[in-house]
């Protein structure tokens, strides 16, 4: 039986982190669907599609095709690779003018209603770790097992400023969570909540590996 995974928890709190270590363990596909939101907005970008405009986003998702797949061995750049029309994107959506971008176009109702299908299918390719921030409320509410990641928001402030090398920037950091966290808890589509039934981990006391430990665990007590 496919085993899904899906992995929520506010921005910083390690969900790529320990999805893609928990998807090697169980040798599944990780995905990250905020690098799919990425793909769209860079097809956009090139289409000249207006990022405000929901409508046009939401039919230029049939109009393209995103798709996700495992990083090939010789990756190390990555964790995922992700295809839009057949072409390697993952490091082009990664650029400045995505960045400044895909918040205006993951923000429509219309853009996340097109793009229910998409993630839902790079899910049923096998066992697959899914993170983002409405992976178990609303992309596979039928998930073999739910995960909420949390942590502190001054422990992830303070993550955020050693891996930038900006340990001055702190309480930036700090101000840029916090508002992110209102942001994404008090949004009318799809607001960032813990699933029911899920397994909540504090990634502020575990570390990567014992995170691992407690999914698999649960996995097993499941199977």
């Amino acid at each position: 039986m496919t085993r899904r995974i899906a992995i929520d928890g506010p921005s910083g709190a390690g969900k790529s982190t320990v999805g893609y270590a928990l998807a090697q363990r169980i040798d599944a596909t990780f995905v990250d669907t905020g690098l799919m939101y990425r793909a769209l907005t860079l097809a956009a970008i090139e289409r000249g599609i207006d990022v405000n405009d929901g409508a046009a986003l939401g039919r230029s998702v049939g109009q393209c095709r995103i798709e996700v797949e495992r990083a090939l061995p010789e990756h190390v750049d990555r964790l995922e690779t992700v295809l839009l029309d057949g072409r390697d994107v993952t490091i082009d959506v990664r650029q400045p003018r995505v960045d400044q971008q895909v918040s205006a176009v993951s923000r429509h109702a219309a853009v996340r209603d097109a793009m229910l299908p998409v993630q839902r299918e790079a899910a049923e390719r096998g066992d697959s770790v899914m993170v983002g921030r409405d992976i178990g409320t609303v992309i596979l509410p039928d998930a073999t097992l739910k995960v909420y990641l949390t942590a502190g928001a001054e422990v992830r402030a303070a993550r955020r400023a050693a891996e930038m090398g900006a340990l001055e920037r702190y309480e930036s950091y700090l101000a840029e969570i916090l508002e992110r966290d209102a942001a994404d808890s008090g949004r009318s589509i799809a607001p960032l909540r813990i699933p029911d039934g899920a397994l909540v981990l504090d990634t502020g006391v575990l570390d990567v590996e014992a995170c691992v430990e407690a999914i698999v665990a649960r996995l097993e007590v499941g199977d």
